[in-house]
């Protein structure tokens, strides 16, 4: 084997990280989607409360029967932590790049060894309201002026344009600016950290292969259950004699004035 067979087994899938890092990313995203699958029950279902109000205008005036309405719902909520997890897989595969770290609840997402850049991801660009964004905006200056030479960014992954600039305007009131304190969006940032201008393409192209490689390599499971919750409210159903999201409201609300004669 020679030298380019090396580099070409080594970096199947893009050209700045190594297969093994990729792979190891893919299956950190695997385990949480497992583990949010698996957390359903309908203990952690109720565990909120659930707008059984809203549920009913769905059901109704979207013409979607109560079974079909709590698993979308329970699918929502799944989908709510997953979203937490998406962020963590570019922190991790962006931490795989040469001279570049994962902050591991530092106070930072990626951080480059000598310092010289410090980042803080978002994976959409609206997930902050503006006091998230006065906190977030501090604290990057505080990196800034820790570190002399380095730069500060807001990474958006999903941004609604392509841009690297400077982060300064008014948030709460008050006018922000810093001349190391950036705002990047998610092309770019791949792009600055990997020195491929395309990475984040890269990566986009190459997931299902990756992902496929991935599950074709682990043991399946049979015992995996899934979204217990209205298998239980099911359940419920049976001996109370109440339709499901009658079921829901007295589970969730038999205290409020009335709701115990459901």
């Amino acid at each position: 084997m020679n030298n380019n067979d090396e580099i070409k087994m080594k970096y199947k899938y893009v050209d700045f990280i190594s297969d093994e890092h990729f792979l190891d990313c893919v299956a950190n995203l695997h385990k949480a989607y497992l583990k949010a699958k698996n957390n359903i029950s309908k203990k952690n279902f109720y565990t909120n409360k659930v707008d059984t109000i809203k549920l009913t205008f769905d059901a109704k005036f979207n013409n979607i029967d109560e079974e079909s309405l709590i698993q979308a719902e329970i699918l929502r909520q799944i989908d709510k932590s997953i979203n937490n997890s998406i962020g963590t897989f570019h922190e991790q595969i962006l931490g795989g790049i040469k001279g570049f770290e994962v902050g591991n609840l530092s106070g930072f997402d990626i951080k480059a060894h000598d310092d010289s850049l410090f980042a803080d991801i978002k994976n959409k660009h609206n997930t902050m309201n503006s006091s998230s964004a006065e906190a977030l905006f501090q604290k990057l200056s505080k990196y800034a002026d820790s570190y002399k030479k380095s730069k500060c960014y807001w990474v958006q992954v999903l941004a609604k344009s392509s841009f690297c600039e400077l982060w300064k305007g008014e948030i709460n009131g008050k006018e922000y600016s810093h001349s190391r304190v950036y705002k990047i969006s998610g092309d770019q940032f791949y792009a600055l950290l990997s020195g491929k201008e395309n990475a984040l393409f890269q990566l986009y192209k190459v997931l299902p292969t990756a992902i496929n490689d991935y599950l074709n390599s682990i043991q399946k499971s049979d015992t995996v259950i899934e979204n217990s919750a209205l298998d239980e409210i099911k359940s419920e159903t049976k001996t109370s004699k109440r339709v499901i999201l009658d079921q829901i409201t007295f589970e969730n609300y038999s205290y409020y004035l009335g709701f115990d004669k459901l």
